[in-house]
């Protein structure tokens, strides 16, 4: 937001191609498309229940609203049948004789054995219903995953467990069945509840449209859906609507809310031949206007299909426990009937070598590694967003470890953003300072931005009495102009100046960090006003953070190379790219990234959206309240660079944590399948059930208490 030509695009009239309509017709493809795009280490087989329940949604789910509620029912599901599961789970633990042996208690019920097959029976056909109905999915599609080893798993130690109830020698896995289906349902559950938290980027943009329009036609007015609406219809808009397309209004005057589109905080005044934006919401009064935008061509499409291409490409990453679940399902398979085949070849009983198959394909179904990730998430999320990081895109803040170029704004983020008029100054014998002040007043008291409000700051310092403007206009990236005093005045940036061969004048910029806007009169330079923006005292500390983790600082702002220098000598940056405006910060990102960098970008505005897209980790800083926002991977509640680093260095930390969990919950799958496969038989060693069973429970514990070591890392620089 520093630069001073994209305050157009959070000034009153909002810019010209400022279109923000989304027809529903996208919206429902969008939402169709919602669990996949925004999956984050969630596995394929529940992202297709979801996106299957997700078109089951009726007209209210095509703009982000029954399709929300379809997630939340799913979250609901798993919940309702983990706590079923664990409840039927206790009586199992206690009746078991496995349990009962190793803590050398005995308590056993008349039918004990019944008792316990009836119990597991409801937890397997129940609490394991969604992984059965994943395994289906998966083998289906060819790609066996994380669901095909539990469903595995669960079905071997149900069937054989069931078959020594009626007479086959063995012992049972009930017990191991239920704390396996309760433990993989709570994993699921929180695995889940992080996917809904993703996607609320779409779900806030496409539910931002109303459903239905007021379309006049004649004398009468008819309710017609989005995508009914054209080019050139008039359409009515009650008080306290919501705007349905980009228009111009051509009857009635209202203040419109705007705040969700482009962070404007108070609500702005619209009159006739003033354009109005589609999702915007109207105030008491009521309005007539002429679609400008709809559908493929409004604004906020085109925000959703960068987020949209944005997440997509972000998610590639494969989730590393779901390949390890695969390659796991494989090994399980191929040892398990090994084993068997081995056993009875060398002469020994078939239920022995039953035995030893089931606890193969029982023990190769690690707890351990399906809480490994889930846990990880869970913890990183909470934790971040208690330290006012809030995190969109899992995948971009796992990746934040690869940042080799972080490249920022100035104003708001390594700068306070709390403007100061430090200079006035005239060029032009007809205006005096005073005179400079209070018409540039005129344009810029409707703006919030930090420019304008340190002007009006000024202004009602000195008491000047404000002028009001006629026929205001933004200059696309470059400042304002309007008509006051029936004079022409317009306060833009050097950018304008050099467009139209106006000359800077020598004095205008100091050695201090100081931004410089210019005020002309009838086309003619009339003076210009310095302001200065504080450093702010955490920058610095920051920046040492990022050089001593190797990473390359660089400044985008669209102030004069005076400024700009002055600014990154005296942080220390690694370079600065000066007088820039909002479209060529995509251009540099662009540039980084084609010399091989890993780039993060940090903005705090609409305009900055592209940037942030574009950007391998876009993050947004100061602008929770602004839907542009949605396109940056994550978002700092505060402007404290600090912060950044705290992200960064969390980022690393989190996917380390995901290496460890990961790393234990195979490592003990790799050491226990050959010993319950009977390799050391030769030595009189065989891993029994039992004890196999303990050890997988250690192995989960550990992962959980790893995951939970994660608190300790945010702030650790």
């Amino acid at each position: 937001m520093e630069n001073y030509g994209d305050h157009v695009h959070n000034h009153k009239d909002n810019g010209k191609d400022r279109a923000k309509a989304e027809a529903s017709k996208k919206e429902a493809e969008l939402k169709d498309d919602l669990a996949e795009k925004t999956k984050h280490g969630h596995n394929k087989a529940m992202d297709h229940e979801m996106m299957d329940h997700d078109r089951q949604g009726d007209h209210e789910a095509r703009h982000g609203h029954a399709g929300h509620d379809h997630h939340k029912m799913m979250i609901a599901d798993f919940r309702k049948r983990f706590w079923v599961t664990l409840i039927l789970t206790i009586p199992i633990l206690f009746l078991s004789p496995m349990i009962q042996d190793f803590f050398g208690y005995e308590y056993l019920l008349p039918g004990n054995k019944y008792i316990l097959f009836a119990l597991s029976s409801v937890v397997y056909f129940y609490g394991g219903w969604p992984f059965l109905k994943g395994f289906f999915s998966e083998i289906k599609k060819g790609a066996p995953g994380m669901m095909t080893l539990i469903s595995m798993a669960i079905t071997v130690a149900y069937f054989y467990s069931s078959a020594t109830v009626f007479g086959l020698e063995g012992v049972d896995f009930f017990w191991e069945l239920a704390t396996l289906i309760a433990i993989m349902l709570v994993g699921h559950w929180i695995e889940m509840k992080s996917v809904l938290g993703a996607s609320k980027a779409l779900q806030l943009l496409v539910s931002m449209m109303p459903a239905e329009a007021h379309r006049i036609n004649g004398d009468e007015v008819e309710d017609v859906k989005l995508e009914s609406l054209e080019k050139g219809d008039i359409i009515l808009i009650k008080p306290g609507e919501k705007v349905p397309a980009d228009g111009i209004i051509v009857e009635g005057e209202s203040y419109l809310n705007e705040s969700m589109l482009t962070g404007e905080s108070k609500p702005v005044k619209k009159r006739t031949d003033q354009k109005i934006i589609g999702g915007s919401i109207n105030g008491n009064g009521s309005l007539k206007a002429k679609v400008e935008h709809t559908g493929k061509d409004s604004y906020l499409n085109k925000v959703i299909t960068m987020v949209e291409e944005a997440q997509k490409t972000k998610s590639k990453m494969q989730n590393l426990s779901d390949r390890a679940a695969k390659w796991l399902t494989y090994i399980a398979l191929v040892i398990g009937f090994g084993t068997l085949a081995v056993w009875l070849m060398l002469g020994f009983p078939f239920v022995y070598g039953l035995e030893r198959m089931v606890t193969v394909m029982v023990i190769a179904c690690p707890h351990a590694l399906g809480l490994a990730i889930p846990l990880v998430v869970a913890i990183s999320t909470a934790v971040s967003a208690q330290n006012g990081l809030l995190i969109r895109n899992r995948t971009a803040f796992e990746e934040s470890r690869k940042i080799s170029v972080l490249l920022f704004d100035k104003t708001g983020t390594l700068t306070k953003g709390d403007f100061g008029v430090t200079r006035i100054e005239s060029v032009d014998d007809k205006f005096s300072k005073e005179e400079i002040l209070r018409l540039s007043s005129a344009l810029e008291q409707s703006s919030e931005h930090p420019i304008a409000v340190g002007i009006i700051k000024k202004v009602k310092e000195d008491k000047v009495a404000i002028p009001n403007p006629e026929n205001f206009n933004a200059i696309t990236g470059k400042g304002v102009e309007a008509n006051v005093d029936g004079m022409q005045v317009k306060v833009v940036s050097p950018g304008y100046l050099r467009d139209e061969k106006i000359d800077i004048p020598e004095d205008a910029y100091s050695d201090a960090a100081e931004t410089v806007v210019f005020v002309l009169i009838d086309g003619n330079l009339a003076g210009y006003i310095a302001l200065a923006d504080e450093i702010r005292p955490e920058s610095a500390v920051a920046i040492k953070i990022f050089k001593k983790n190797n990473i390359k600082v660089l400044m985008a702002t669209g102030d004069n190379e005076k400024t700009a220098k002055a600014v990154s000598d005296k942080l220390g940056l690694d370079g600065y790219y000066a007088e820039v405006l909002p479209h060529q910060k995509v251009e540099i990102v662009d540039e980084l990234q084609n010399k091989g960098e890993f780039v993060a970008m940090t903005g705090d505005g609409v305009n900055d959206a592209p940037a942030l897209a574009k950007a391998d980790v876009g993050i947004a800083v100061g602008s929770g309240t602004d839907v542009a926002a949605e396109t940056a991977d994550i978002i700092l509640v505060n402007s404290n660079p600090q912060d950044i680093a705290n992200l960064i260095l969390f980022g690393k930390a989190t996917y380390n944590k995901m290496i460890q969990n990961l790393i234990w919950a195979t490592g003990y799958n790799v050491v226990a399948i050959p010993l319950a496969a009977g390799v050391l038989y030769s030595t009189g060693f065989v891993l029994g059930p039992a004890v196999a069973a303990v050890f997988m429970s250690l192995s989960t514990i550990i992962v959980a208490v790893n995951a939970q070591l994660l608190k300790r890392k945010i702030g650790k620089k």
